[in-house]
């Protein structure tokens, strides 16, 4: 290779067909990246930037940042103000609480499908998370059952087979996964994970085992928990939590 030729070149998004099939997984990437950043609220609700900006956080160029913000958008995760960039989001607790019994209603459906449609290779991942999470469960960080979570949510709609209902649930699951994190690392008893684990297995156990009944009211079960997170932090989360620009409470 001759002198000064090895220097890195940024993959974007106008390279031609080659780049199609890295095109495609660099937007998926830089979506993920991005989500991640949300339910980690290392892009803090409420909080300004530039599309610039997110290029900065995630390494990846304008086309892909671009594309990912558009989809989270739509999403309702992402703000897009006019003239004035973007803004994350604010959280809203009683829309979501709302946005709540609207996911129970969709996830019965899809935890039905899937447990008629499971077959011996969907049971066969889901029963090895099950172990997994039971040998794990004592020493799970928060980051490590989150990174999980999203794996049983892939595994229970690849099972129901149908593509539409990803699309449906994607951002229904960020938002409260973003809602779990906030719950979990600031309330002031620093909650157990337990109790999301418990549901969650008893989730998995349903659909491996092709029990569609006993699956949804795992499932109801799963988001009774995630309504009880919400009655605590109505009265106890700090504002500014859920809406950077609100000025903090001092502790008395």
């Amino acid at each position: 290779m001759a002198q000064g030729a090895s220097r890195p070149k940024l993959v974007e998004a106008d390279e031609g067909a080659p780049q199609r099939r890295n095109r495609v997984n660099l937007f998926d990437l830089a979506y993920q990246r991005i989500e991640e950043l949300l339910v980690r609220c290392e892009l803090a609700p409420g909080r300004f930037l530039a599309m610039q900006d997110l290029q900065d956080l995630t390494g990846f160029g304008r086309t892909p940042v671009h594309h990912a913000v558009n989809r989270l958008a739509a999403d309702t995760l992402i703000v897009i103000r006019p003239r004035h960039g973007l803004q994350i989001a604010p959280i809203d607790l009683a829309r979501e609480r709302v946005l709540l019994q609207l996911r129970r209603d969709i996830e019965r459906f899809v935890i039905r499908l899937a447990a008629e449609r499971a077959g011996p290779s969907h049971r066969n991942q889901m029963l090895h998370m099950e172990r997994l999470l039971r040998e794990r469960r004592d020493g799970l960080s928060l980051a490590e059952f989150n990174a999980l979570d999203r794996r049983i949510d892939q595994m229970v709609l690849a099972a129901a087979g149908e593509p539409f209902l990803e699309h449906t649930l994607r951002p229904l699951h960020t938002i409260f996964r973003r809602i779990g994190f906030i719950y979990h690392t600031h309330m002031a008893q620093m909650p157990s994970l337990d109790g999301t684990i418990d549901h969650h297995l008893s989730v998995l156990n349903a659909v491996a085992t092709r029990n569609a009944e006993r699956g949804v009211a795992a499932s109801d079960a799963l988001i009774a928990f995630v309504d009880g997170m919400f009655d605590e932090m109505e009265t106890r989360i700090d504002p500014s939590l859920l809406d950077c620009s609100v000025e903090p409470l001092l502790s008395p």
